[in-house]
């Protein structure tokens, strides 16, 4: 298995190591999950560049380098709606669109094709992450100090919304895109 293929596979682990520590309360157990989950991140900035640069682009990759940024991303957003920090609706449109992306990938790949993502989702994908990232800082920047406060509180929490109201609509958008993008393949089974 090729380096970008282990830095896949270890974004499945981080995401179980960010539920852990989401749902701990240690001290700074919140500064944890925000540095598993940004470690998480760049696991998936890293092997895609590694995969590219050295030629070690996979079918392997290509399905399952989506596949763990959707379970990582839904995780988080699921977790984020039980303790309120999100509202249920933009994670309802946020994972209904990550399992009918899942679902076309799974029909095109019984027909023999990998597809790929595609440019529209990787912004998607970034826009989750930061949003993400952001609800991650407003939860635990009151414990860094007072420093912290005078850099965060003017301007986190409107950020924050900002960035949810963002990754909602690029992911329905993108979704759409797709959906219709690839619509032979659902289509042609009428």
């Amino acid at each position: 298995m090729n380096l970008p293929n282990k830095l896949t596979l270890s974004r499945f682990v981080l995401t179980a190591l960010f539920l852990v520590f989401f749902y701990s309360h240690f001290p700074y157990a919140e500064t944890v999950t925000l540095a598993v989950f940004v470690l998480a991140c760049l696991t998936d900035l890293w092997d895609g560049q590694i995969a590219r640069k050295y030629k070690l682009v996979t079918d392997f990759g290509i399905l399952m380098d989506p596949l763990a940024d959707k379970i990582l991303i839904c995780s988080a957003y699921i977790a984020f709606v039980e303790a309120g920090k999100i509202p249920a609706w933009a994670v309802i449109i946020i994972v209904a669109r990550e399992l009918a992306i899942t679902g076309l990938r799974m029909l095109a790949a019984s027909k023999q094709k990998v597809l790929a993502a595609e440019r529209f989702g990787k912004h998607k994908t970034i826009s989750q992450m930061v949003a993400t990232i952001s609800v991650l800082v407003v939860a635990c920047y009151d414990q860094w100090g007072g420093w912290a406060h005078f850099v965060f509180d003017a301007w986190a929490r409107p950020f924050t919304v900002a960035w949810i109201w963002l990754s909602v609509i690029l992911t329905a958008f993108s979704g759409g895109i797709y959906l219709w993008k690839n619509r032979r393949f659902y289509l042609d089974d009428l």
